[in-house]
């Protein structure tokens, strides 16, 4: 993973000149005065760790599984949301661990949280290092320092019962990783986000994940059957059943906690056949309005459902974003759906056949394979898109929610209303939106923002992103579809659960980590 960037360096983006002109003539963009600082000229904190405690830390993983260098506390800093881009960028790596650690086992890294535990050293929990919400900046006050714990070495995939259909893996595989080793059983998750190629199945499930795939496979948190967690005062082993009437369910505790518990050590995972055949298809509408409404249709009937269902507004058909290795050159008029099919050659043509009846009933325009298969060609390129907009001047984010189907068209609108009037002061800014993640009761909204940079684009983006936040509390959205809370969303998130919901995490935080060592100031109000 490139440390001031998204993925491979070697598939970085080149923008096409028309967008550079769009940049410059529509959104007033131009190029930053300085380029990103070179590796060797960031600025690290000196580490605050005592020796005495990176000693006790490598008597439990090994001396060469403890990290102090330049490279490795550079790799663990922050994640990958566009102000951690921005600061990386400017050679500030002010949120730096001190030390990075690399346990090999469940029990090693219930020893790490012990000695972190008696030192007061606060342990974020790094998986991908994927985070786009803040959740990877621990907070340093009253703690002795900071230690990344890695668990890229937990990276196996333990079992497979084919009977019941699922699998153990650890939570250090990434994702591609994963799919290699079950697709030698002949199946696989089906659980495809943006940062596939990077994101492992510990952060999918620690963040409660949501794959472009879901109207298909479902979410990740649906896939977890069962798990095991190091915490600082234990372990804690769930999942006997794939449902229980046994009391609360405590994997749901547990699933979307960021870290802030305890560390996912072992992950029981619901898998699918690897399908035999896969089909793209666009379908185009008249307006948003219209799309979501056959989306809707689409998605509460009783027939069979796409495994990829996903509409994007008219700005965002219009600049192409469905497809960013083409973006300029892919748009057109009025709303493109993606709808993908996956699974045996008669679910497919089922499939398909009813989508078609659906959506032409409710006024779409068969497109074609064509835009379909493009979008799967470049379905996970966005963020080195991002990369290329980032170095020619221009504040590009990403953010989401969710809502009933009765409230999205007042939440679309709200949230749009909020970003635009928060960036607008030197230029309007592009902000697109689609939906990507439907189900019978209601969809997630995504939106992609692009404005010119200002003198400070952190803090230009913080003050549109509270913008964002209020405008999806009043509207009645969540905070989070799939992103997470992280420390960005954290007062909202405790805005929406309201003060008693903040009181049972804290207790809860309280039982597994009473010395408040993981991730804090992460998801914890």
């Amino acid at each position: 993973m490139l440390w001031s960037g998204w993925g491979d360096p070697a598939k970085a983006v080149t923008l096409p000149e028309p967008v550079v002109r769009l940049l410059r003539d529509a959104l007033g963009v131009r190029e930053p005065a300085h380029g990103p600082a070179a590796f060797e000229e960031v600025r690290l904190p000196v580490p605050a760790l005592p020796q005495p405690v990176l000693a006790e830390l490598e008597a439990v993983t090994g001396a060469k599984r403890v990290r102090t260098d330049d490279d490795a506390r550079i790799r663990h800093t922050r994640g990958k949301s566009t102000p951690d881009l921005l600061l990386m960028r400017a050679g500030d790596a002010s949120d730096a661990p001190d030390a990075v650690v690399l346990p090999g086992s469940h029990e090693q890294v219930l020893d790490v949280l012990r000695v972190c535990a008696a030192h007061r050293v606060a342990v974020v929990p790094f998986g991908g290092g994927t985070s786009v919400v803040g959740g990877l900046v621990a907070s340093r006050t009253g703690f002795a320092g900071v230690v990344a714990l890695d668990v890229r070495l937990l990276n196996r995939l333990v079992a497979v019962d084919a009977e019941s259909m699922t699998a153990e893996l650890q939570p250090g595989l990434r994702a591609p990783q994963a799919e290699r080793l079950l697709a030698a059983h002949g199946l696989t998750l089906g659980h495809f986000p943006q940062s596939y190629e990077y994101a492992t199945l510990g952060g999918f499930a620690a963040a409660r994940s949501s794959g472009q795939a879901s109207a298909g496979y479902g979410r990740f948190d649906d896939m977890v059957m069962g798990l095991t967690v190091a915490t600082p005062s234990g372990t804690l082993s769930l999942g006997r059943a794939p449902k229980s009437a046994a009391g609360p369910d405590l994997r749901q505790l547990v699933l979307g906690s960021e870290g802030a518990f305890g560390v996912i050590t072992s992950l029981r995972l619901r898998v699918r056949p690897v399908p035999g055949a896969r089909a793209y298809e666009g379908w185009r509408f008249g307006s948003f309005a219209a799309g979501m409404a056959a989306l809707r249709r689409l998605v509460q009937d009783d027939g069979p459902s796409p495994t990829v269902l996903r509409l994007s507004d008219e700005t965002e058909t219009m600049i192409g974003l469905a497809r960013p290795d083409e973006i300029g050159a892919a748009g057109g008029s009025g709303c493109l759906v993606v709808a993908g099919y996956e699974g045996t050659e008669g679910h497919v043509a089922r499939a398909r056949e009813h989508a078609a009846a659906v959506l032409a009933e409710a006024g779409g325009e068969h497109l074609g394979p064509e835009p379909g298969e493009g979008w799967a060609k470049g379905r996970f390129g966005a963020p080195y898109l991002r990369d290329a907009l980032l170095s020619h001047g221009a504040t590009v984010e990403t953010l989401e929610t969710a809502g009933f189907w009765s409230d999205l068209p007042r939440l679309y609108e709200a949230v749009r209303g909020a970003l635009t009037a928060a960036l607008s002061d030197r230029t309007t800014p592009l902000v697109m939106c689609h939906v990507s993640h439907v189900y019978p009761t209601g969809a997630s909204l995504y939106f992609t923002v692009a404005t010119a940079q200002s003198g400070d684009p952190v803090a230009q983006w913080e003050t549109a992103k509270r913008a964002a936040n209020e405008a999806i509390l009043r509207a009645g959205g969540t905070i989070s579809h799939h992103h997470g809370v992280g420390r960005d969303h954290r007062e909202a998130y405790a805005e929406e659960i309201g003060e008693l919901g903040v009181e049972i995490l804290r207790a809860v935080k309280r039982r597994l980590d009473p010395a408040g060592i993981l991730n804090p100031g992460v998801l914890i109000p």
